[in-house]
């Protein structure tokens, strides 16, 4: 889902912004401010390489296993916490502008450092630091390069970093979303179907569709129609189906076969064309459409994710 949270937000955040008519310019700085929050939560997951080096050396299921026991102990509490995303957004408002916000900011950070120390020790603290650092950075960029007020900062923030633990309710366990407070908002992971690989395929799905609402959004936003620009190309995903009987069943606790085998298919999708065209003064590469390559890569994997659950149900 690392992709989808930032997608969903994209998608919120844009699409309100077209809906009050704002600019091309201005819907998609916005936009794709808040994806870079919902994206933020999960830096928490670096902590996971000191697994993976701990780990090397080992085959690929050795070290994804090192990957995420290891990032799971720190991973979704201080950083995916409704109850701290606030605290968080309104420290990016505040970045760097003036002397006063910029000690309230100071103050607001050290005091959610002091929190993730209690309720976490070490641990806790190494993954708040980079987490509050991230936000001070994108309150930065957005001071810099955009013209949102410090309330329209957090706002957005807000959107982006609350909106980040929902995708995760498909994935892996809940986060703790009331963190450092011992109550549980959500207890047990949304389940789509019983059938472990078809939940999976759903999950996946999900984020297919976040993603594709993201491009919706900057089409009406630029007013470029995405569907002139996905290539014939987008049609070998279909071929994607006879991997069913080839690569294990998908599931959550081994979905790494089938996540990176369909993920190629996109990039042999997504390869843009590359065109010789003559001139006067000689043969000249015309530069390659990346837009319609990307286009056609997505479309590439969401053919290829229909196409196998289809194969997976009637197999």
């Amino acid at each position: 889902m690392f992709v989808g949270h930032a997608a969903l937000a994209f998608a919120i955040v844009a699409g309100v912004a077209v809906a009050r008519d704002w600019t091309a310019e201005r819907a998609l700085a916005v936009g794709l401010l808040a994806g870079a929050f919902a994206a933020l939560p999960d830096v928490d997951i670096a902590y996971a390489l000191v697994g993976v080096a701990a780990a090397a050396g080992g085959d690929a299921l050795t070290l994804a296993s090192a990957f995420w026991s290891t990032g799971n102990l720190v991973h979704r509490a201080v950083t995916h916490s409704l109850a701290l995303a606030p605290a968080v957004a309104l420290i990016a408002a505040l970045a760097r502008r003036n002397r006063r916000a910029g000690a309230v900011a100071a103050a607001l950070a050290g005091l959610l450092v002091a929190v993730a120390w209690t309720a976490s020790g070490p641990l806790g603290v190494v993954v708040t630091v980079p987490f509050v650092a991230g936000a001070v950075l994108l309150g930065s960029l957005a001071g810099r390069y955009t013209d949102l007020t410090p309330s329209q900062v957090f706002g957005v923030g807000v959107v982006g970093l609350a909106s980040h633990p929902f995708g995760d309710l498909f994935t892996g366990d809940p986060p703790a979303m009331l963190y450092p407070l011992d109550a549980t908002l959500v207890s047990e992971r949304v389940t789509l179907a019983a059938d472990p690989t078809l939940h999976l395929l759903g999950a996946f799905g999900v984020e297919l569709a976040t993603i594709w609402a993201a491009v919706a959004v900057a089409g009406l936003a630029t007013g470029l129609r995405p569907r002139t620009a996905v290539g014939p190309r987008a049609g070998l995903g279909a071929g994607y189906a006879a991997s069913v009987l080839l690569i294990p069943a998908p599931t959550l606790d081994l979905s790494y076969p089938f996540v990176f085998s369909v993920l190629g298919v996109g990039l042999v999708g997504a390869l843009p064309r590359v065109r010789v065209v003559g001139t006067p003064a000689g043969p000249t590469v015309e530069p390659p459409d990346w837009l319609a390559a990307l286009l056609t890569g997505l479309s590439a994997i969401t053919v290829a994710w229909l196409a196998y659950t289809v194969a997976y149900v009637v197999v």
